[in-house]
């Protein structure tokens, strides 16, 4: 039972992470989940986004994160899952590897490359 309590609650995360955007950027209204979406476009449905392109965008950015095991997160979480641990301990394995040196400079060097305003997403995400 809690194998399958905490996968709900991982599956429920995109539910709670769109609705902290919403409450942050937006009026705070729940957009409900349009089950005849795929999981990145249902994502972006839930943030206030329904643009083909960007849905396009966001299939291809959960697909890379997902299944490439080249990543500190990808391959924690399958490194600590195969080894039949808890999923919560998978799970938290993998987003504990988020915190490391080398994932941090990636993310500095795109901030560096692209800007660090905190519109540069909005603007982006608007002109797709």
């Amino acid at each position: 039972m809690k194998s399958e309590d905490s996968l709900n609650l991982i599956a429920r995360l995109p539910v709670v992470a769109s609705y902290v955007y919403r409450r942050i950027y937006n009026d705070g209204n729940i957009i409900p989940m349009d089950a005849s979406l795929d999981c990145g476009a249902n994502y972006l449905h839930m943030l206030g986004f329904d643009d083909p392109k960007m849905q396009e965008l966001m299939r291809l950015y959960v697909t890379i994160h997902r299944w490439e095991i080249g990543n500190v997160s990808a391959h924690t979480g399958h490194l600590v899952g195969s080894a039949l641990s808890d999923p919560y301990l998978s799970f938290a394995a993998a987003l504990n590897g988020l915190a490391g040196p080398l994932h941090e400079c990636m993310t500095e060097n795109f901030r560096i490359k692209y800007g660090a305003t905190t519109t540069f997403n909005i603007d982006y995400i608007s002109s797709v």
